[in-house]
């Protein structure tokens, strides 16, 4: 598979497949979630652009999954690599599992994903996986739009009302423990810097917490201090909320094995 030019160190198969199926969950799993709000969100507007939202992050994950079966090559397609593995199979980040809320706690994990993801994607365009690389561009110009919307309200909720700025200060004190996962690589980060397929996280830490920090700022919103959880959805350790929530999303396949439309 892809490896970076020059002198870095080739990447495994299976390190690729793993990478590139975390980002492929990770949109899944949003994806997933974002769609329970349509038909509930607070008004028609916003109705729409979650569930926009949501399959634009479906799409990528699509993308990514296919992409991730070229890779391993065991004839394993997009369908199979969503509905046919189970919770510790799956590797994405805890914080997209988290449950909805209220519409300032979506609101909160929305923006620390979309910012993550913006930046994310940014550096993923430099990608030595050129097909990751295609993947990325056309997912950046949605991370952007993504980014908009989220940070819109967050700046909305986080400066308005008393009652607002507490809901979006409560699910911020909540939410904020998920998210050095985001930005502290592991071992397979490290790899994957160094074959040139994904980009040095400390990179991405920086505009991240630049681009959060400004967002924040104008929401009013304190910045929560870091503190450790057990849970490390990109290593397939998650929070009980995945398992209800795969329930859901892989029920007709499960129960129904093969079914087309």
């Amino acid at each position: 598979m892809s490896a970076a030019a020059g002198s870095a160190t080739p990447a495994s198969d299976e390190d690729h497949f793993r990478y590139v199926l975390r980002l492929a969950d990770t949109s899944l799993v949003l994806g997933q979630r974002l769609s329970e709000w349509v038909g509930h969100a607070p008004a028609l507007e916003e109705d729409l652009a979650l569930g926009n939202i949501a399959l634009d992050l479906i799409g990528e994950a699509r993308l990514l999954l296919a992409h991730a079966g070229r890779i391993e090559g065991r004839g394993r397609e997009e369908d199979q690599l969503a509905f046919l593995r189970d919770a510790p199979e799956f590797y994405n980040v805890a914080l997209a599992e988290q449950p909805n809320g209220d519409f300032g706690a979506t609101i909160v994990r929305q923006a620390l994903l979309d910012a993550w993801q913006l930046e994310l994607y940014h550096s993923l365009t430099a990608s030595t996986d050129e097909r990751l690389a295609e993947i990325a561009a056309k997912t950046l110009k949605e991370c952007r739009y993504h980014w908009r919307f989220s940070c819109g309200w967050l700046v909305r909720l986080g400066d308005g009302t008393a009652e607002s700025h507490a809901r979006a200060q409560e699910a911020l004190d909540a939410l904020w423990r998920f998210t050095e996962e985001l930005i502290t690589p592991d071992a397979l980060d490290v790899r994957m810097a160094s074959c040139g397929i994904a980009p040095p996280l400390a990179v991405v830490r920086g505009r991240w917490e630049t681009r959060i920090g400004a967002a924040l700022g104008e929401a009013t919103l304190l910045q929560p201090s870091s503190e450790h959880y057990p849970w490390h959805g990109k290593s397939g350790v998650h929070t009980e909320h995945l398992g209800h929530l795969l329930g859901e999303m892989q029920h007709l396949q499960r129960t129904y094995p093969g079914v087309t439309w």
